[in-house]
């Protein structure tokens, strides 16, 4: 049996029950490198153990694939991808653009997911009925925006800071061809790609708990999501998301050179 909806709800209040109350209260922030900077929290942790535990208690015959707590049966039918705060750098600065990711994975595809924003109380969630917001606006599906051309796109990305070579020598041609670019989004870009607001989001590096929550709420609002290859985008690495076809085709096709 699938979880439905309403349990994808239940997995966002217990880790809205650990994240909320830390953001912008002076938390602790452990580095999990040696060289460099990749923060955890308390709120990350806490968060993941929350949504595995009710997981487990549910659906004890699911895998799970977590950011913080290690993983567990991935060679299982079904998989769950957890994040549970995406896009700490943001949630230590106070800026309310991160979020509690949440997929379901059969058989290594992505079918159902989560993009959970407690500050602004706004959940996007997809499942094979296709992608609804729900949050201060009320609630509707969600549909992409069908953007004909790069020169009347919006871009989002994280950092261009995060590229190099040849993948920033890409990026920056498609970021000099678009109307708008902004940086420092965080997952909540994916949300404004599905939502209609923007029309592409560009990133690199990516982890699978980064996207498995993402996957399915784009692909529901019509939008489309690959790696810079244009294979299946689960595995994170490169990853493009574009809210039309034609906008895709021609960011992609700088991409592939």
């Amino acid at each position: 049996m699938l979880p439905d909806r309403s349990f994808f709800n239940r997995l966002a209040e217990v880790a809205r029950a650990e994240t909320l109350p830390r953001f912008r209260s002076g938390l602790d922030v452990t580095n999990k490198l040696s060289s460099g900077f990749d923060p955890v929290t308390e709120g990350d942790r806490a968060a993941e153990f929350a949504i595995r535990a009710l997981i487990e208690e549910n659906f004890p015959e699911h895998g799970i694939l977590g950011e913080e707590h290690g993983d567990v049966g991935l060679d299982r039918d079904f998989v769950w991808v957890i994040d549970p705060i995406d896009g700490t750098r943001a949630f230590i600065s106070g800026v309310p653009v991160w979020g509690t990711l949440i997929g379901l994975q059969r058989q290594g595809r992505a079918i159902m997911g989560m993009i959970e924003q407690p500050f602004t109380g706004e959940r996007y969630f997809a499942d094979e009925n296709g992608s609804i917001y729900t949050g201060p606006e009320g609630e509707r599906r969600l549909v992409t925006r069908q953007c004909e051309a790069l020169s009347s796109a919006v871009l989002f990305t994280t950092s261009p800071h995060l590229f190099a070579g040849g993948e920033m020598e890409k990026y920056r041609e498609i970021e000099g061809q678009v109307r708008l670019f902004r940086y420092g989004c965080d997952c909540y870009a994916y949300a404004l790609l599905a939502a209609g607001h923007i029309d592409l989001v560009i990133e690199n590096g990516l982890k699978p708990y980064d996207v498995g929550g993402i996957i399915p709420v784009i692909e529901g609002a019509g939008g489309i999501i690959t790696t810079w290859d244009g294979g299946r985008p689960e595995n994170g690495g490169s990853i493009i998301a574009a809210g039309s076809r034609a906008v895709y085709e021609q960011a992609i096709a700088i991409l592939q050179r």
